[in-house]
């Protein structure tokens, strides 16, 4: 599967032409937005749309500039887009679990309740794609001026679920970083988007 990933494009025409002429160049299976496609929801319907005119089907989740009441009705108008947050969406052999908002939390008691029923529904035979809008801790896509940022809880359902694949964003410094813990491939694909395989 090609997935063509991005984050915190934050309303900028650069950022969603790039992802338009990515996506008829590689062709993807789906584009997977990882929040902060608005700046504090301004003009966050006219972007949502633009998205969604780019012939692709579309997996999202909000970032902390996004409401998640408000970005799940504004993607609901358009049948290509899925919000997943909170959610659990399954395509063939691929699963992927959605959990937006927030980035500034080390604990995240509301996301800790959630494993449960993402373990409940996690299918053994299938790969795992965990997307989320906060990077996990202590990792380089969370080190900020020598000290870690990231929200444990993520880290230990990366930890103890070990996905496939983690995409995350919030943190602009650290665009384009990849690392892998174990055998979970964590990557911060930026505003411009990166295509990744699994």
């Amino acid at each position: 599967m090609k997935l063509l990933a991005f984050t915190d494009m934050h309303l900028s025409l650069t950022a969603f032409s790039k992802i338009e002429k990515a996506t008829k160049k590689e062709k993807p299976d789906f584009i997977v937005c990882c929040g902060d496609i608005s700046i504090f929801e301004q003009n966050l319907d006219y972007i949502i749309k633009k998205l969604a005119s780019i012939k692709c089907r579309i997996l999202a989740v909000n970032g902390n500039h996004e409401d998640e009441l408000l970005m799940s009705k504004i993607c609901s108008k358009h049948p290509n887009i899925n919000f997943i947050h909170r959610k659990s969406f399954i395509y063939g052999s691929y699963q992927f679990f959605g959990y937006g908002g927030d980035g500034f939390s080390y604990i995240d008691e509301d996301f800790e309740k959630l494993v449960k029923s993402f373990k409940r529904f996690a299918k053994k035979e299938t790969k795992k794609i965990l997307v989320t809008h906060a990077p996990p801790h202590g990792t380089k896509l969370d080190l900020l001026y020598g000290e870690h940022h990231g929200n444990k809880s993520i880290r230990n359902f990366i930890d103890d679920v070990k996905p496939d694949l983690a995409l995350c964003g919030h943190f602009h410094e650290n665009f384009n970083v990849k690392q892998k813990i174990g055998k979970t491939v964590i990557v911060n694909p930026g505003p411009y988007g990166t295509l990744v395989r699994i």
